[in-house]
């Protein structure tokens, strides 16, 4: 992926950050500034960012989660002609995330050939990974943030448009089974794939399955995570459920079963799959694709085996 330090780019990749008993450990985004209906301040970073049509772009990539819940965001909060957007190429190379000169893969905004270019023209010399996704302002020429969940909220809060992902109401059980989910199952499953221990793998693999079974029985009980309602919850679980049995189950070794073993987590992913728009944030094959490509520790040959085939579009059956 390589690595930017006071902006300039570094494509020597030092490989997963981890810990000296060999668990994976994902780095901190760093950029992370909101937009807010009066502009003010939000959480962290500065202030100066109101939710103008037509003033922000988002740079993404269709294989990376943490860039599916920013796009996802975009669909469902009917942000599409306010908010324009740049898909990487599905693979990355030397340059990390870089585009094409025309065509899906290509940045209309600057013509960027890489997205290291995009973090080079920040306001301030940027040190850490290059990562999607990316919330750039063309008023100021800055990056507003880099941060997923901080661009799903603001998203959802600052603009209007589409039904509301976090209902006051629930926001304290959406903040708990957020705090939940995002360690051991969005980056759980990277922490078994790239544990570098059979003790850091075991530990990283219980907890994914831990939190499948939770979620499981939850969903027997409730239509979504936080009651009869989509929230931000499900958005941010959503992008991890649609990896899993194409790529996670098998790349990452978190085998010790399947979404599509679980009856009511299985029907659940079917049910937001086919919600309107939502397929079409989705390319399975990009996935699998992405996940097996050549890798010296977990894919050297970099094989794409020609399964599963799994058919999301089965009538899901809930109501």
């Amino acid at each position: 992926m390589g690595l930017m330090i006071d902006g300039v780019y570094h494509a020597e990749d030092p490989g997963p950050d981890t810990t000296a008993q060999g668990a994976f450990r994902r780095a901190d985004s760093t950029i992370r500034n909101w937009i807010t209906r009066d502009g003010r301040a939000g959480p962290t970073g500065a202030g100066g960012f109101t939710p103008d049509p037509g003033r922000y772009h988002l740079y993404l990539a269709w294989n990376c989660p943490w860039a599916h819940r920013a796009f996802l965001t975009r669909m469902i909060k009917w942000l599409e002609d306010a908010i324009t957007v740049s898909f990487a190429r599905p693979r990355r190379t030397e340059d990390g995330w870089v585009f094409d000169d025309d065509g899906p893969y290509a940045d209309p905004l600057m013509g960027a050939r890489a997205l290291h270019e995009v973090y080079a023209r920040h306001d301030q010399p940027y040190t850490g990974r290059v990562t999607v996704p990316v919330l750039w302002d063309r008023e100021s020429g800055r990056i507003v943030s880099n941060e997923s969940a901080d661009i799903v909220q603001m998203l959802d809060a600052a603009f209007d448009g589409g039904p509301s992902l976090r209902p006051d109401d629930l926001a304290a059980d959406i903040d708990a089974w957020n705090a939940l989910i995002y360690p051991t199952l969005n980056n759980g499953v990277y922490r078994a794939g790239f544990a570098r221990t059979q003790a850091a793998y075991d530990a990283a693999v219980a907890e994914v399955f831990d939190t499948l079974d939770r979620v499981e029985a939850q969903l027997g009980r409730t239509r979504y995570l936080t009651g009869d309602r989509f929230t931000e919850a499900d958005l941010r679980l959503f992008p991890t459920l649609a990896r899993f049995d194409v790529a996670y189950h098998y790349a990452f070794k978190c085998n010790i079963r399947r979404v599509s073993d679980y009856p009511n987590l299985w029907g659940y992913a079917r049910e937001i799959y086919q919600m309107p728009g939502v397929a079409g944030t989705v390319d399975f094959d990009i996935y699998k694709r992405g996940y097996f490509s050549p890798s010296e520790l977990r894919n050297p040959l970099g094989i794409v085996p020609a399964g599963p085939v799994i058919d999301w579009t089965v009538p899901h059956g809930r109501g």
